[in-house]
C-alpha cells in the first residue's frame, strides 16, 4: 500500500473517530437533559401533588358567585376569616390545658363560631399597590345566609355562626353525625359569612382563606420570634397581654395575646383590628427579609400548618398565588378599618352602628383605579419648628439624605445626617421645645410616640430610620399632630402600611 493511500486512510479514520465521539456525547447531552426535564416536572408535580394532596378546601364559594356583585376591574378579591373557634377541623373541643395556657383563651366553649377578623384585600392583577379593608367584628349589619335569604339584622361575626348552628340543626335531624356533620355546618357557615361581606362591601369575592386560634398560634410557632411594636405599655388579663412599649420579639403565645387584646385600649376592637393589621405587616415582612420563599424548611413548616389548620377556598391554585406573595411582602399592602357612625345597643348588645351606602362607596373608591382624597383639616397643619437630624438605621445609605430633604421641604430646619446601628423600626426622639415637631414627624413615618431625651439639643429632633422605614407620598399635605386622644366613634384610625413593623397601641 502506498504512502498516501495510508495517509487517506488514516484521516478517513480520524474522522470516523470524530463523528462517533460527537454522536456518543450528542447521545449523552440529549440523555441528561431529557432526564433533567422529567425530574424537574417530576420534583414539581410531586411538590404541587404533596401541597394540594393535603389542604382542607371548601366549595361555598360556588354558593354566592350567582348573587355576587359586578367586579370594578380584573383585580382580585380576598377575604381573610378568622374564626374565635376552640375548636379543631372535626368540631373536636382543643385540650383545655393547651386553651388555658398557651391561647389564654379560657375554655372551648368561647367563641363559639364567630368571625372575630375580616380583612378584604384587593389585588391588582398586573401588580401594585394591594388595597385591604378590616371588618370591625360588631358591625350591625344585614346578615345573609348563602342562598341570599336575610337572617335578621346582627352583627357581622355572627353570621357564620347563625348559620353553622341552623344547619347543625338540619343536618343532624337527617341522622349526620361526627365529621361528616362539623364540615356541612361549617360550609353553610362560610356561605353566609362570603355572602354577608359581598353584600355589604359590593364587592365580589374571589377566593378566601379561614383559620381558627389554633391556626393563627400554628403559623406563628412556626416564624417566631415576631417583632412588633408598641406605641404604650400595656397589661391585660383576658388575653394575657403584658408587653412594653417599643419594639419586641414575641413568640407564638405572646403574639396570640397581641392580637386578641382590646381591654384597656382606647379604641376597643378598633385598636384590636390595627393589632391585626399590624401583626400582618410584621409577619409578610418577616417573610421577606428572612428568605422564608426560598427556604424549604420553612416553607415546610408553612406548608403543614396550612394543611392542618386552614380552609381555602377549592378554585384557589395557591401556586399561582405563592408567585404573587413576594407582591404582598414587598410593603405593598395598605390596611384600612370600614369607619362606624356610632355605638348603640341591639338586641341586648353593644354595637357599632355603620352606613352600609357609605361603605359601599369607599370600597369602591379604594378598590377602583381612581384614588380617593385623604387630607382633613389636620393633615394641613404647618410644621411646627425645629431642627431635624436624621440617622441610617435601616442599612440603606442614602435613605437619611432622602428622608432630611422630604422634611426640610415640608417645613422643618435642615440638620445634619449620620449613621446607626440597624434596627426594625424608626424613632424619634426630641430635645426641649420639639415635642410637637416630633409627634407630626412620628406620625408621618408611622413610628412609635415620640421620646424626650436630654442628650438631644433644645429646638432638635432626631430620628433615627429603622428597617420598615418607606419614605412617604411626597405628594400628601402638611403632616398631622400626632397626640394622645380617645377615637370618635366614627374614626376609622389611621391607615397602617406594610411593608415593616408598624407601631400601633
Amino acid at each position: 500500500m502506498s504512502e498516501p493511500t495510508r495517509r487517506r486512510r488514516r484521516r478517513a479514520d480520524v474522522r470516523r473517530e470524530r463523528r462517533s465521539l460527537g454522536i456518543r456525547a450528542l447521545r449523552v447531552v440529549v440523555w441528561t437533559a431529557s432526564s433533567a426535564l422529567l425530574l424537574g416536572c417530576g420534583a414539581t408535580w410531586f411538590a404541587y401533588h404533596t401541597l394540594i394532596s393535603g389542604l382542607t378546601t371548601s366549595d361555598a364559594l360556588d354558593a354566592v358567585r350567582k348573587k355576587a356583585p359586578p367586579h370594578l376591574d380584573d383585580a382580585v378579591n380576598l377575604l381573610l376569616i378568622g374564626l374565635d373557634s376552640r375548636k379543631d377541623m372535626n368540631g373536636n373541643d382543643l385540650p383545655r390545658q393547651f386553651v388555658q395556657k398557651e391561647l389564654h383563651a379560657g375554655s372551648s366553649s368561647i367563641g363559639y363560631y364567630n368571625t372575630n377578623t375580616l380583612i378584604l384585600m384587593h389585588i391588582p392583577a398586573g401588580g401594585g399597590k394591594v388595597q385591604a379593608f378590616s371588618i370591625p367584628r360588631d358591625d350591625y349589619v344585614q346578615t345573609l345566609n348563602g342562598d341570599g335569604s336575610a337572617q335578621g339584622h346582627y352583627k357581622i361575626k355572627e353570621a357564620y355562626a347563625n348559620a353553622y348552628a341552623a344547619a347543625h340543626d338540619k343536618y343532624a335531624q337527617q341522622g349526620v353525625k361526627g365529621a361528616q356533620l362539623e364540615a356541612r355546618s361549617r360550609e353553610a357557615g362560610r356561605e353566609a359569612t362570603l355572602a354577608t361581606v359581598q353584600d355589604f362591601t359590593g364587592v365580589p369575592i374571589d377566593h378566601f382563606a379561614e383559620v381558627n386560634l389554633l391556626g393563627f398560634y400554628d403559623i406563628a410557632h412556626v416564624l417566631q420570634p415576631i417583632t412588633v411594636c408598641l406605641n404604650h405599655a400595656v397589661q391585660d388579663r383576658y388575653s394575657g397581654a403584658d408587653f412594653p412599649a417599643g419594639v419586641q420579639q414575641l413568640n407564638a403565645r405572646q403574639a396570640l395575646a397581641f392580637v386578641r387584646q382590646r381591654h384597656g385600649l382606647d379604641a376597643g376592637d378598633l385598636d384590636r383590628t390595627r393589632r391585626q393589621q399590624a401583626f400582618i405587616s410584621s409577619v409578610t415582612h418577616q417573610l421577606k427579609t428572612q428568605g422564608v420563599w426560598a427556604s424549604p424548611s420553612k416553607l415546610q413548616g408553612l406548608f403543614d400548618t396550612v394543611k392542618k389548620d386552614i380552609v381555602l377556598d377549592s378554585s384557589w391554585n395557591v401556586l399561582d398565588f405563592a408567585q404573587q406573595a413576594t407582591n404582598l411582602t414587598g410593603g405593598n399592602v395598605v390596611f384600612h378599618t370600614l369607619p362606624i357612625e356610632g355605638f348603640a345597643l341591639r338586641n341586648s348588645q353593644d354595637v357599632n352602628l355603620v352606613d352600609p351606602e357609605k361603605i359601599k362607596a369607599m370600597v369602591r373608591q379604594e378598590f377602583s383605579d381612581t384614588p380617593s382624597p385623604t387630607a382633613t383639616a389636620a393633615d394641613t397643619a404647618p410644621a411646627a419648628p425645629a431642627v431635624v437630624d436624621v440617622h441610617n438605621g435601616n442599612g440603606a445609605e442614602g435613605d437619611a439624605s432622602t428622608a432630611l430633604s422630604y422634611l426640610v421641604e415640608l417645613g422643618y430646619t435642615a440638620g445634619v445626617t449620620d449613621n446607626a446601628a440597624v434596627q426594625p423600626a424608626t424613632t424619634v426622639v426630641y430635645g426641649p421645645g420639639a415635642q410637637k415637631a416630633a409627634q407630626q414627624i412620628a406620625h408621618r413615618f408611622n413610628a412609635a410616640a415620640p421620646a424626650s431625651s436630654s442628650a438631644v439639643p433644645a429646638g432638635h429632633v432626631v430620628v433615627t430610620l429603622g428597617e420598615s422605614f418607606t419614605l412617604p407620598d411626597p405628594k400628601a399635605s402638611s403632616p398631622a399632630v400626632t397626640e394622645s386622644h380617645a377615637s370618635s366613634p366614627a374614626d376609622s384610625g389611621p391607615a397602617v402600611k406594610a411593608g415593616g413593623v408598624p407601631c400601633v397601641n
